[in-house]
């Protein structure tokens, strides 16, 4: 019986291990604004942070792509839709982090399921549910109230970072419509092809805004590919290995706990503020992707 039990012990942290995969990248999620504002505060702007960020990615990026080239002979505008529609949600992701409230920047970006309903009805033909349809009406109402204020009267995002991050939530939602319809092409492929979109990106947002580089240190120009090739990579192979070994419901439930990351670590490291209005809002905008989730099990 001993020897049993001692058996099951690897077994049952194998189980767990998905689980503390995504919780790894979720953590580094949310605290991925910190790095990104000591970058910043180097003198490093958050396009150039994004594009030398994303560079490090580069010898995993071929890695990936080793031997799969001809996938995008097999699709290619879909890659290319998903290249572009992840090259703009990590760049207004990292822009409006930069620019805006972290937590609301969060809750604002995990408007992604109601976006993610629309373009699956749209986009790949899927029937909305009366109940999917209370779940919509649950997240939007929740923007609603984030969003509204007296003095503006329409509940229309208040600044560029209310834009930025309402813009990646869905770019988020439509890259994962992409990677749906492109079924037949690997994982490592679409890994690959949404690296490339970020940089792409942000590379022609700084030959169109002509922004040199500024006067960042040598220490913070080599700092953010460190980030990319390490953390960005972490990330993205937790969340890969988490949700290709659970259900994909309980993995989105897992992910929420960014938000969790992000609003503790902000209220620790910085002196922003969430007002009660907005906490209101947040908790119907969390809900409602709780059970877009759970649905998902049904």
């Amino acid at each position: 019986m001993q020897s049993i039990k001692q058996s099951s012990k690897p077994a049952n942290l194998l189980a767990l291990l998905p689980v503390f995969s995504l919780l790894l990248s979720a953590t580094l999620w949310g605290l991925f604004w910190y790095p990104l504002r000591l970058l910043e505060d180097g003198g490093l702007s958050g396009l150039w942070s994004t594009l030398l960020i994303y560079l490090g990615t580069l010898p995993v990026l071929f890695y990936l792509l080793h031997g799969r080239y001809h996938e995008f002979r097999q699709t290619p505008w879909l890659l290319v839709g998903l290249a572009l529609a992840s090259g703009w949600c990590n760049v207004a992701f990292v822009l409006a982090i930069l620019d805006g409230n972290i937590v609301r920047v969060l809750l604002l970006f995990y408007l992604s399921p109601f976006w993610a309903t629309l373009i699956g009805w749209w986009f790949l033909g899927e029937h909305i549910h009366r109940s999917t349809l209370l779940i919509l009406v649950m997240a939007l109402s929740g923007a609603v109230i984030m969003l509204w204020h007296p003095h503006m009267g329409m509940p229309f995002p208040g600044d560029s970072a209310d834009w930025l991050a309402l813009s990646s939530g869905f770019s988020f939602a439509l890259t994962n419509a992409f990677v749906r319809r492109a079924h037949r092409t690997s994982v490592q492929t679409c890994t690959a092809a949404s690296w490339s979109g970020v940089i792409l990106v942000a590379l022609v947002l700084l030959l169109i805004q002509a922004q040199p580089i500024g006067e960042a240190s040598t220490a913070v120009l080599l700092a953010a590919p460190v980030i990319g090739l390490l953390g960005i990579t972490v990330m993205t192979l937790s969340v890969v290995y988490g949700v290709s070994h659970m259900p994909l419901h309980r993995s989105a439930i897992i992910l929420l706990f960014e938000i969790i990351v992000g609003a503790v670590s902000s209220q620790l490291l910085t002196s922003e503020l969430i007002t009660l209005q907005e906490w209101v809002g947040g908790a119907l905008v969390i809900l409602a992707a709780f059970l877009s989730a759970k649905k998902q099990a049904g």
